[in-house]
């Protein structure tokens, strides 16, 4: 892209310090740095917050920490308010539990284009490498070969092969929140995440909808932006069917803007 475009990267966290601790690991090795780094804590406790003051510590890329007390899964209430935090022209977002290769954010810079929102995705580590990498606090080389992993073919990085499979599509139900990429200016058009959605689940695909609606058209990238998610047992799904009826609705009536959103979160509580 021709001029310089400023990024901020979302993280969304909940009460894993360990997984958390991996995760901005990875951002210290990054090939091109992020300008700030945001995270959006859903109620986690101090440990977490030590690992952000730690994290804080080791680098000069500003970090915005954001917080709300634990009233259960309320995800996209502190994500909106975690993007009140920043000006950053685009915005790279990953959950807690995303270790990125080091090339991670470039490869998301390279694809960054205006009129398209980035459907990334990512391999599955087992529960026998979680466990070794959160027990010794490093994160080693994952190979397409590595014994256990899931979605063996995200593991591999073929930039230059990475065009053939470029995928721009109106769809939005396969968009996952835990690796993806927006302009800012699109995100405040549709105002955000829908704060209705409480509980986990398709909180994600309701805001692609509703970016598919305004107008915007999704860019899958495979072979690039390659990350690497720990294994963990599923949240609570007892919403999931609610959200996907919200979901469903936002598509059919071809709803792009939704009442409670982004600008519903102005009086936002940035803790440090």
């Amino acid at each position: 892209m021709g001029e310089r475009v400023s990024v901020a990267l979302l993280v969304s966290t909940y009460n894993w310090p360990e997984a958390l601790r991996l995760v901005l690991e990875s951002v210290l090795m990054q090939t091109m740095l992020p300008d700030e780094v945001i995270i959006a804590d859903d109620g986690s406790g101090d440990a977490t917050r030590a690992v952000v003051d730690a994290f804080r510590a080791k680098t000069n890329i500003p970090v915005k920490h954001f917080w709300h007390p634990d009233e259960g899964f309320r995800k996209t209430i502190i994500i909106n308010q975690a993007i009140t935090g920043t000006s950053s022209d685009y915005i790279i977002q990953i959950d807690g539990d995303i270790v990125m290769h080091e090339l991670f954010i470039q490869d998301h810079m390279s694809e960054a284009e205006k009129g398209y929102y980035i459907r990334g995705s990512r391999v599955l580590l087992p529960e026998h490498l979680t466990k070794r990498f959160l027990g010794s606090g490093n994160f080693e080389p994952v190979s397409s070969l590595s014994r256990g992993i899931g979605n063996r073919i995200n593991s591999l990085r073929i930039p230059f092969l990475a065009p053939l499979l470029i995928r721009k599509s109106k769809r939005s139900r396969n968009w996952i929140g835990c690796n993806c990429a927006f302009w800012r200016a699109d995100f405040l058009k549709v105002n955000g995440y829908n704060n209705e959605l409480q509980g986990w689940g398709h909180e994600d695909i309701e805001l692609a909808a509703r970016f598919i609606n305004s107008g915007l058209t999704q860019k899958k990238i495979k072979l690039k932006a390659v990350c690497y998610h720990l294994h963990h047992p599923f949240n609570s799904r007892v919403h999931e069917h609610i959200n996907y009826r919200v979901y469903l609705d936002t598509l059919n009536q071809k709803i792009a803007y939704c009442s409670n959103g982004y600008r519903t979160n102005y009086h936002h509580q940035l803790t440090d």
